[in-house]
């Protein structure tokens, strides 16, 4: 059973420290190449500068709730984890019960 939440656990700050930037990351990529097709085809079109801006701006917009979405879920699994020592107890608990079932 402690196994278990170990492993919860575990994988739980896992995902924290590496969903977020994964996140921020792959939106930030978009965002480059969003605005670098926009730019371009600004660059070609100067007459259609306008509409282009309007829909890039709108594209950012949704690339960047994306990241926000993130956040709030960081939030929301950084409110799940446990004290600190409460998880040191935790374990030292499991280990204390590991090693009077082996009997030594």
């Amino acid at each position: 059973m402690e196994q278990s939440i170990g492993q919860y656990f575990s994988m739980l700050v896992f995902s924290m420290s590496f969903g977020l930037p994964v996140a921020v990351i792959s939106v930030a990529l978009g965002q480059g190449k969003a605005a670098a097709a926009a730019f371009e085809g600004m660059a070609r079109q100067p007459e259609l500068q306008a509409k282009m801006q309007t829909s890039l701006i709108i594209a950012l917009a949704f690339l960047e709730a994306l990241v926000i979405y993130a956040l709030v879920m960081f939030f929301l699994l950084y409110g799940k984890l446990p004290a600190t020592d409460v998880l040191i107890q935790a374990i030292s608990n499991a280990g204390q019960a590991a090693v009077s079932a082996t009997g030594h």
